[in-house]
Protein backbone atom coordinates (compact mmCIF):
# COMPACT_ATOMS: atom_id res chain seq x y z
CA UNK A 1 0.00 0.00 0.00
CA UNK A 2 1.29 3.13 -1.07
CA UNK A 3 1.68 6.85 0.23
CA UNK A 4 -0.43 7.48 -2.64
CA UNK A 5 -3.46 4.40 -2.15
CA UNK A 6 -6.92 5.22 -2.01
CA UNK A 7 -6.74 3.14 0.97
CA UNK A 8 -3.84 4.23 2.40
CA UNK A 9 -2.84 6.45 5.40
CA UNK A 10 -6.28 8.95 4.78
CA UNK A 11 -8.56 6.96 6.07
CA UNK A 12 -6.54 4.36 8.53
CA UNK A 13 -7.89 4.65 11.96
CA UNK A 14 -5.92 6.65 13.88
CA UNK A 15 -4.31 8.84 11.22
CA UNK A 16 -4.57 12.43 12.04
CA UNK A 17 -7.03 15.21 11.15
CA UNK A 18 -5.06 16.78 8.40
CA UNK A 19 -3.84 13.10 6.62
CA UNK A 20 -7.52 12.24 6.65
CA UNK A 21 -9.20 15.73 5.68
CA UNK A 22 -6.41 15.97 2.46
CA UNK A 23 -8.23 17.11 -0.97
CA UNK A 24 -9.11 14.35 -3.16
CA UNK A 25 -9.71 16.22 -6.19
CA UNK A 26 -8.73 19.01 -7.26
CA UNK A 27 -11.96 21.03 -6.84
CA UNK A 28 -11.48 20.45 -3.10
CA UNK A 29 -8.27 21.90 -3.15
CA UNK A 30 -8.43 25.29 -0.42
CA UNK A 31 -5.95 28.12 -1.59
CA UNK A 32 -2.68 28.59 -4.33
CA UNK A 33 -5.71 30.65 -6.41
CA UNK A 34 -2.62 31.82 -8.28
CA UNK A 35 -1.43 28.34 -9.83
CA UNK A 36 -5.11 26.80 -9.37
CA UNK A 37 -7.82 29.56 -10.56
CA UNK A 38 -9.18 29.19 -13.79
CA UNK A 39 -6.76 28.91 -16.57
CA UNK A 40 -3.74 29.15 -14.73
CA UNK A 41 -0.57 27.17 -15.39
CA UNK A 42 -0.87 24.29 -12.89
CA UNK A 43 -4.37 23.76 -13.34
CA UNK A 44 -4.09 23.71 -17.44
CA UNK A 45 -1.33 21.08 -16.65
CA UNK A 46 -3.28 18.62 -14.19
CA UNK A 47 -6.86 18.97 -16.82
CA UNK A 48 -5.16 18.75 -19.92
CA UNK A 49 -2.36 15.61 -18.14
CA UNK A 50 0.39 17.10 -19.94
CA UNK A 51 2.57 17.68 -16.97
CA UNK A 52 5.88 19.18 -17.04
CA UNK A 53 8.94 18.65 -14.71
CA UNK A 54 7.75 20.60 -11.34
CA UNK A 55 9.28 22.02 -8.05
CA UNK A 56 6.77 22.94 -5.68
CA UNK A 57 8.18 25.25 -2.91
CA UNK A 58 6.65 26.42 -0.32
CA UNK A 59 6.70 26.60 3.94
CA UNK A 60 5.20 23.23 5.67
CA UNK A 61 1.86 22.96 5.28
CA UNK A 62 1.04 24.90 2.20
CA UNK A 63 -0.62 21.43 0.23
CA UNK A 64 2.30 20.94 -1.42
CA UNK A 65 2.11 16.81 -0.98
CA UNK A 66 -1.91 17.64 -1.86
CA UNK A 67 -1.19 18.68 -4.92
CA UNK A 68 0.84 15.60 -5.89
CA UNK A 69 -1.96 13.33 -4.61
CA UNK A 70 -4.10 15.31 -6.50
CA UNK A 71 -1.88 14.77 -10.05
CA UNK A 72 -2.14 11.37 -8.96
CA UNK A 73 -5.70 11.23 -9.17
CA UNK A 74 -6.16 13.09 -12.53
CA UNK A 75 -2.89 11.78 -14.64
CA UNK A 76 -2.71 8.54 -17.18
CA UNK A 77 0.59 8.60 -16.02
CA UNK A 78 2.27 5.61 -14.00
CA UNK A 79 2.77 7.69 -9.86
CA UNK A 80 5.96 6.82 -8.54
CA UNK A 81 6.21 8.67 -5.13
CA UNK A 82 9.91 8.60 -3.14
CA UNK A 83 10.54 10.32 0.01
CA UNK A 84 13.94 11.94 -0.21
CA UNK A 85 14.57 11.13 3.60
CA UNK A 86 14.09 7.59 3.51
CA UNK A 87 15.13 6.94 -0.30
CA UNK A 88 18.19 6.07 -1.46
CA UNK A 89 20.19 5.70 -4.76
CA UNK A 90 18.95 2.17 -5.46
CA UNK A 91 15.28 3.44 -4.77
CA UNK A 92 16.08 5.92 -7.45
CA UNK A 93 17.54 3.71 -10.19
CA UNK A 94 14.82 1.38 -9.83
CA UNK A 95 12.10 3.96 -10.57
CA UNK A 96 13.67 5.23 -13.38
CA UNK A 97 14.61 1.67 -14.34
CA UNK A 98 10.85 0.84 -14.32
CA UNK A 99 10.30 4.32 -16.04
CA UNK A 100 12.11 3.34 -18.79
CA UNK A 101 10.73 0.01 -19.19
CA UNK A 102 6.48 1.01 -18.91
CA UNK A 103 8.00 3.71 -21.71
CA UNK A 104 9.79 1.39 -24.17
CA UNK A 105 6.74 -1.80 -23.47
CA UNK A 106 3.68 -0.26 -22.65
CA UNK A 107 4.34 3.37 -24.14
CA UNK A 108 3.23 4.58 -21.08
CA UNK A 109 4.74 7.97 -18.68
CA UNK A 110 6.07 8.39 -15.95
CA UNK A 111 5.42 10.64 -13.37
CA UNK A 112 8.13 10.68 -10.58
CA UNK A 113 7.50 12.56 -7.34
CA UNK A 114 10.08 13.16 -4.71
CA UNK A 115 8.97 14.70 -1.83
CA UNK A 116 11.70 16.94 0.33
CA UNK A 117 13.40 16.78 -2.70
CA UNK A 118 15.98 19.15 -0.41
CA UNK A 119 17.10 16.14 1.10
CA UNK A 120 18.78 14.47 -1.55
CA UNK A 121 22.55 15.06 -1.96
CA UNK A 122 24.50 15.92 -4.98
CA UNK A 123 25.11 12.93 -6.42
CA UNK A 124 21.57 11.46 -5.90
CA UNK A 125 20.16 14.55 -7.50
CA UNK A 126 22.65 14.42 -10.63
CA UNK A 127 21.45 10.92 -11.29
CA UNK A 128 17.83 11.94 -12.22
CA UNK A 129 19.31 14.54 -14.74
CA UNK A 130 19.62 12.32 -17.92
CA UNK A 131 15.95 10.93 -16.98
CA UNK A 132 14.72 14.18 -16.46
CA UNK A 133 16.08 15.44 -19.66
CA UNK A 134 15.26 11.94 -22.08
CA UNK A 135 11.64 12.57 -20.66
CA UNK A 136 11.86 8.77 -18.77
CA UNK A 137 10.23 10.73 -15.92
CA UNK A 138 8.53 13.96 -15.37
CA UNK A 139 9.91 14.96 -11.85
CA UNK A 140 7.83 16.60 -9.41
CA UNK A 141 9.70 17.67 -6.60
CA UNK A 142 8.65 19.23 -3.19
CA UNK A 143 10.50 21.49 -0.93
CA UNK A 144 10.65 23.65 1.89
CA UNK A 145 14.12 24.39 1.18
CA UNK A 146 14.38 27.35 -1.79
CA UNK A 147 15.49 25.07 -4.66
CA UNK A 148 17.58 27.71 -6.14
CA UNK A 149 19.60 27.01 -3.05
CA UNK A 150 18.94 23.37 -2.10
CA UNK A 151 19.15 21.97 -6.02
CA UNK A 152 21.19 21.38 -8.10
CA UNK A 153 21.20 24.13 -11.14
CA UNK A 154 21.23 22.23 -13.89
CA UNK A 155 18.57 19.60 -12.51
CA UNK A 156 16.53 23.36 -11.73
CA UNK A 157 17.14 24.00 -15.25
CA UNK A 158 15.04 21.62 -16.26
CA UNK A 159 12.26 22.34 -14.14
CA UNK A 160 9.47 24.67 -13.72
CA UNK A 161 9.63 26.22 -9.76
CA UNK A 162 6.27 27.20 -8.64
CA UNK A 163 5.97 28.70 -5.60
CA UNK A 164 3.30 27.95 -3.06
CA UNK A 165 2.06 30.45 -0.71
CA UNK A 166 1.12 29.93 3.21
CA UNK A 167 -2.90 29.37 2.97
CA UNK A 168 -4.80 33.02 4.05
CA UNK A 169 -7.02 33.53 6.75
CA UNK A 170 -10.23 32.80 4.78
CA UNK A 171 -8.32 29.61 3.61
CA UNK A 172 -8.09 28.24 6.87
CA UNK A 173 -11.38 28.94 7.73
CA UNK A 174 -12.79 27.11 5.34
CA UNK A 175 -10.55 23.89 6.04
CA UNK A 176 -11.79 24.52 9.62
CA UNK A 177 -15.42 24.68 8.80
CA UNK A 178 -15.18 21.47 6.29
CA UNK A 179 -13.53 19.33 8.76
CA UNK A 180 -15.77 20.17 11.61
CA UNK A 181 -18.85 19.38 9.03
CA UNK A 182 -17.65 16.37 7.55
CA UNK A 183 -18.86 13.08 9.17
CA UNK A 184 -16.50 10.48 7.54
CA UNK A 185 -12.99 12.27 7.55
CA UNK A 186 -13.17 14.71 9.70
CA UNK A 187 -14.98 15.70 12.89
CA UNK A 188 -18.83 16.02 12.04
CA UNK A 189 -20.05 12.70 14.27
CA UNK A 190 -18.21 15.15 17.40
CA UNK A 191 -20.92 18.04 17.13
CA UNK A 192 -18.26 20.36 17.40
CA UNK A 193 -18.44 24.14 16.80
CA UNK A 194 -15.93 26.86 17.97
CA UNK A 195 -17.05 29.90 19.23
CA UNK A 196 -15.99 32.85 16.77
CA UNK A 197 -13.06 33.84 19.18
CA UNK A 198 -11.96 30.19 18.70
CA UNK A 199 -11.84 30.43 15.22
CA UNK A 200 -9.63 33.36 14.99
CA UNK A 201 -7.46 32.44 17.59
CA UNK A 202 -6.54 28.83 15.83
CA UNK A 203 -6.52 30.93 12.53
CA UNK A 204 -4.39 33.51 14.01
CA UNK A 205 -1.38 30.91 15.70
CA UNK A 206 -1.79 28.45 12.57
CA UNK A 207 0.34 31.25 10.55
CA UNK A 208 -0.87 30.01 7.49
CA UNK A 209 -0.11 26.22 8.08
CA UNK A 210 -3.03 23.99 7.38
CA UNK A 211 -1.47 20.85 8.99
CA UNK A 212 -1.37 23.04 12.21
CA UNK A 213 -4.46 24.43 12.24
CA UNK A 214 -6.41 20.90 11.85
CA UNK A 215 -4.24 19.06 14.18
CA UNK A 216 -4.86 21.55 16.51
CA UNK A 217 -8.53 21.67 15.97
CA UNK A 218 -8.65 17.74 16.55
CA UNK A 219 -6.95 18.35 19.95
CA UNK A 220 -8.97 21.18 20.78
CA UNK A 221 -12.08 19.31 20.32
CA UNK A 222 -11.32 15.98 21.78
CA UNK A 223 -10.37 17.50 24.93
CA UNK A 224 -13.55 19.52 25.21
CA UNK A 225 -16.23 17.36 27.28
CA UNK A 226 -19.68 17.22 25.75
CA UNK A 227 -21.98 19.67 27.30
CA UNK A 228 -25.78 18.10 28.66
CA UNK A 229 -26.98 17.31 25.01
CA UNK A 230 -23.63 16.12 23.90
CA UNK A 231 -22.46 19.69 22.11
CA UNK A 232 -19.04 20.53 21.73
CA UNK A 233 -18.32 24.18 22.40
CA UNK A 234 -14.63 24.91 21.93
CA UNK A 235 -13.35 27.91 23.54
CA UNK A 236 -10.35 30.03 22.77
CA UNK A 237 -8.84 28.57 26.44
CA UNK A 238 -9.23 25.28 24.47
CA UNK A 239 -7.50 26.52 21.36
CA UNK A 240 -5.13 27.78 23.59
CA UNK A 241 -4.22 24.50 25.59
CA UNK A 242 -3.85 22.82 22.13
CA UNK A 243 -1.53 24.93 20.35
CA UNK A 244 0.67 25.71 23.73
CA UNK A 245 2.18 28.82 21.77
CA UNK A 246 2.32 30.44 18.60
CA UNK A 247 3.86 29.23 15.93
CA UNK A 248 7.03 31.70 14.79
CA UNK A 249 7.83 30.41 10.97
CA UNK A 250 11.77 30.14 10.88
CA UNK A 251 13.97 27.51 9.17
CA UNK A 252 17.43 28.58 11.13
CA UNK A 253 19.23 27.82 7.45
CA UNK A 254 17.14 28.03 4.90
CA UNK A 255 14.87 30.46 2.70
CA UNK A 256 13.23 32.16 6.19
CA UNK A 257 16.47 32.39 7.69
CA UNK A 258 17.57 34.44 5.06
CA UNK A 259 14.41 36.48 4.68
CA UNK A 260 14.34 37.36 8.25
CA UNK A 261 18.08 38.52 8.76
CA UNK A 262 17.58 40.30 5.65
CA UNK A 263 14.04 42.01 6.48
CA UNK A 264 15.90 42.75 9.59
CA UNK A 265 19.34 44.52 8.13
CA UNK A 266 16.96 46.34 5.79
CA UNK A 267 14.87 47.86 8.94
CA UNK A 268 17.81 49.58 10.36
CA UNK A 269 19.33 50.81 7.25
CA UNK A 270 16.09 51.78 6.64
CA UNK A 271 16.10 53.99 9.95
CA UNK A 272 12.74 51.73 11.23
CA UNK A 273 13.49 51.20 14.92
CA UNK A 274 10.34 49.58 15.05
CA UNK A 275 10.73 47.23 12.19
CA UNK A 276 14.30 46.46 13.32
CA UNK A 277 13.37 45.34 17.04
CA UNK A 278 10.41 43.41 15.66
CA UNK A 279 12.57 41.22 13.28
CA UNK A 280 14.63 41.14 16.50
CA UNK A 281 12.91 39.62 18.53
CA UNK A 282 10.79 37.56 15.86
CA UNK A 283 14.70 35.39 15.29
CA UNK A 284 15.13 35.59 18.83
CA UNK A 285 11.59 33.72 19.28
CA UNK A 286 12.37 31.11 17.23
CA UNK A 287 16.00 30.03 18.57
CA UNK A 288 18.28 32.33 15.94
CA UNK A 289 21.39 32.10 17.34
CA UNK A 290 21.75 35.43 19.12
CA UNK A 291 26.33 35.37 17.67
CA UNK A 292 24.97 35.80 13.85
CA UNK A 293 22.70 38.55 14.79
CA UNK A 294 25.20 41.21 16.85
CA UNK A 295 27.68 39.90 13.90
CA UNK A 296 25.20 41.57 11.18
CA UNK A 297 24.76 44.70 13.71
CA UNK A 298 28.55 45.14 14.02
CA UNK A 299 28.59 44.90 9.99
CA UNK A 300 25.56 47.17 9.42
CA UNK A 301 27.40 50.22 12.15
CA UNK A 302 29.88 50.21 9.61
CA UNK A 303 28.03 49.57 6.47
CA UNK A 304 25.59 51.76 6.42
CA UNK A 305 26.11 54.59 9.79
CA UNK A 306 29.87 54.32 9.72
CA UNK A 307 31.71 58.21 10.47
CA UNK A 308 28.34 59.84 10.10
CA UNK A 309 28.15 58.43 13.92
CA UNK A 310 30.72 56.06 14.82
CA UNK A 311 29.28 55.19 18.42
CA UNK A 312 27.16 53.06 16.40
CA UNK A 313 29.86 50.77 15.64
CA UNK A 314 31.43 50.73 19.62
CA UNK A 315 27.39 50.25 20.52
CA UNK A 316 27.18 47.44 18.48
CA UNK A 317 30.40 45.76 19.58
CA UNK A 318 29.54 46.09 22.94
CA UNK A 319 26.00 44.19 22.25
CA UNK A 320 28.14 41.54 20.84
CA UNK A 321 30.39 41.39 23.93
CA UNK A 322 27.26 41.40 25.57
CA UNK A 323 25.61 38.21 24.61
CA UNK A 324 28.93 36.54 25.61
CA UNK A 325 29.02 37.76 29.28
CA UNK A 326 25.42 37.57 30.00
CA UNK A 327 23.90 35.28 27.47
CA UNK A 328 20.06 35.10 26.85
CA UNK A 329 17.50 36.02 27.75
CA UNK A 330 18.80 39.14 29.40
CA UNK A 331 21.48 39.93 26.32
CA UNK A 332 18.26 40.89 24.61
CA UNK A 333 18.13 44.36 26.05
CA UNK A 334 21.56 45.32 24.77
CA UNK A 335 20.77 43.95 21.88
CA UNK A 336 17.51 45.78 21.12
CA UNK A 337 19.83 48.94 22.39
CA UNK A 338 21.88 48.54 19.43
CA UNK A 339 19.34 47.16 16.75
CA UNK A 340 17.32 50.96 18.05
CA UNK A 341 20.89 52.71 17.83
CA UNK A 342 21.50 51.83 14.41
CA UNK A 343 18.36 52.30 12.68
CA UNK A 344 18.26 55.68 14.73
CA UNK A 345 21.34 57.00 13.57
CA UNK A 346 22.46 58.99 10.72
CA UNK A 347 23.23 56.66 7.93
CA UNK A 348 26.62 57.16 5.27
CA UNK A 349 27.80 53.71 3.76
CA UNK A 350 30.55 56.09 2.59
CA UNK A 351 33.63 53.44 4.25
CA UNK A 352 31.50 51.11 2.58
CA UNK A 353 32.04 52.41 -0.92
CA UNK A 354 35.27 53.04 -0.16
CA UNK A 355 36.55 49.93 0.24
CA UNK A 356 34.89 48.88 -2.53
CA UNK A 357 36.54 51.24 -4.82
CA UNK A 358 39.91 50.68 -3.84
CA UNK A 359 39.07 46.73 -3.82
CA UNK A 360 38.37 46.93 -7.60
CA UNK A 361 41.46 49.16 -8.48
CA UNK A 362 43.83 47.14 -6.50
CA UNK A 363 41.93 43.66 -8.30
CA UNK A 364 42.34 45.79 -11.69
CA UNK A 365 45.12 47.87 -11.92
CA UNK A 366 48.90 47.21 -11.74
CA UNK A 367 50.69 47.26 -8.18
CA UNK A 368 52.84 50.65 -8.57
CA UNK A 369 55.86 50.62 -6.15
CA UNK A 370 55.56 52.22 -2.96
CA UNK A 371 56.51 56.32 -3.54
CA UNK A 372 60.12 56.30 -2.44
CA UNK A 373 59.28 58.86 0.07
CA UNK A 374 57.01 56.55 2.17
CA UNK A 375 59.13 53.65 1.72
CA UNK A 376 60.62 52.16 5.75
CA UNK A 377 63.74 54.79 6.35
CA UNK A 378 64.40 52.81 9.74
CA UNK A 379 66.93 50.08 8.93
CA UNK A 380 71.02 50.91 7.90
CA UNK A 381 71.17 51.43 4.40
CA UNK A 382 67.68 52.91 3.72
CA UNK A 383 68.18 56.50 2.86
CA UNK A 384 71.38 55.11 0.62
CA UNK A 385 68.16 53.47 -1.13
CA UNK A 386 66.12 56.61 -1.40
CA UNK A 387 63.70 55.72 1.24
CA UNK A 388 62.20 58.59 3.38
CA UNK A 389 64.04 60.70 1.69
CA UNK A 390 61.65 63.92 0.59
CA UNK A 391 58.77 62.08 3.14
CA UNK A 392 57.25 65.60 4.97
CA UNK A 393 56.39 64.54 8.45
CA UNK A 394 52.65 66.18 9.45
CA UNK A 395 53.03 67.26 12.95
CA UNK A 396 55.78 69.47 12.36
CA UNK A 397 53.51 71.92 10.29
CA UNK A 398 50.82 73.91 10.80
CA UNK A 399 47.41 71.91 11.89
CA UNK A 400 49.09 68.87 11.83
CA UNK A 401 48.82 68.76 7.95
CA UNK A 402 51.24 69.01 5.30
CA UNK A 403 50.28 68.48 1.23
CA UNK A 404 51.88 65.38 0.09
CA UNK A 405 51.39 62.29 -2.23
CA UNK A 406 50.33 59.07 -0.17
CA UNK A 407 49.05 56.88 -3.18
CA UNK A 408 50.93 54.73 -6.26
CA UNK A 409 51.49 57.18 -9.06
CA UNK A 410 49.03 55.20 -10.98
CA UNK A 411 45.80 55.80 -8.68
CA UNK A 412 47.85 59.40 -7.26
CA UNK A 413 44.62 61.65 -6.92
CA UNK A 414 41.65 58.97 -6.81
CA UNK A 415 39.19 59.86 -3.96
CA UNK A 416 37.84 56.59 -2.26
CA UNK A 417 36.20 58.04 0.61
CA UNK A 418 33.37 60.44 -0.42
CA UNK A 419 31.82 61.68 2.91
CA UNK A 420 28.32 62.57 2.94
CA UNK A 421 27.01 65.63 3.97
CA UNK A 422 25.11 63.78 7.02
CA UNK A 423 26.21 63.86 11.07
CA UNK A 424 29.67 63.86 11.93
CA UNK A 425 30.30 63.12 8.38
CA UNK A 426 29.27 66.68 7.35
CA UNK A 427 32.71 68.04 9.90
CA UNK A 428 34.71 65.34 7.90
CA UNK A 429 33.88 66.56 4.68
CA UNK A 430 34.27 70.27 5.47
CA UNK A 431 38.22 69.15 6.62
CA UNK A 432 38.53 67.11 3.66
CA UNK A 433 37.79 69.97 1.37
CA UNK A 434 39.94 72.55 3.37
CA UNK A 435 43.01 70.10 3.31
CA UNK A 436 42.25 69.70 -0.35
CA UNK A 437 42.04 72.95 -0.79
CA UNK A 438 45.33 74.24 0.75
CA UNK A 439 46.99 71.03 -1.53
CA UNK A 440 45.40 72.46 -4.46
CA UNK A 441 46.84 75.68 -3.60
CA UNK A 442 50.36 74.13 -3.18
CA UNK A 443 50.46 72.66 -6.30
CA UNK A 444 49.83 76.13 -8.23
CA UNK A 445 52.72 77.71 -9.46
CA UNK A 446 54.40 80.15 -6.67
CA UNK A 447 56.58 83.68 -6.51
CA UNK A 448 60.06 82.54 -6.70
CA UNK A 449 60.91 84.82 -4.05
CA UNK A 450 59.64 83.11 -1.56
CA UNK A 451 60.55 80.46 0.19
CA UNK A 452 58.15 77.15 0.15
CA UNK A 453 58.18 77.18 4.13
CA UNK A 454 56.88 80.93 4.03
CA UNK A 455 54.79 80.37 1.33
CA UNK A 456 53.16 77.04 2.99
CA UNK A 457 53.08 79.54 6.51
CA UNK A 458 51.02 82.65 4.84
CA UNK A 459 48.40 80.48 3.40
CA UNK A 460 47.86 78.83 6.93
CA UNK A 461 47.50 81.66 9.13
CA UNK A 462 44.68 82.38 10.26
CA UNK A 463 42.97 78.74 9.35
CA UNK A 464 42.20 75.91 11.84
CA UNK A 465 43.01 73.15 10.02
CA UNK A 466 41.35 70.37 12.77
Amino acid sequence: MSLFDPASDRTAPGAPLAVRMRPRALGEVVGQAHLLGEGKLLRRLIESDELVSLLLFGPPGTGKTTLARVVAEHTSARFVPLNAVTAGVADVRKAVQEAADARRFHGQRTILFIDEIHRFNKAQQDLLLPYVENGTVTLIGATTGNPYFEVNPTLLSRARVLRLEVLGTEDLRALVQRALADPERGLGARNATLTPAAVDHLIDVANGDARIALNALEVAVMTTTPDEHGARVVTVERVEDAMQRRLVRYDGTGDEHYNTISAFIKGMRGSDPDAAVYWLARMLHAGEDPRLIVRRMVIQAAEDVGNADPVALLVATAAAQAVELVGLPEAQIPMAQAAIYIACAPKSNAAYRAIAAANDDVANLPAHPVPAHLRDAHYRGAKALGHGIGYEYPHDHPGGYVPQQYLPDNVAGRRYYEPTDRGREAAIEERLRRWRDTAATESEPQDAGASKTERRDAQREGHDIG
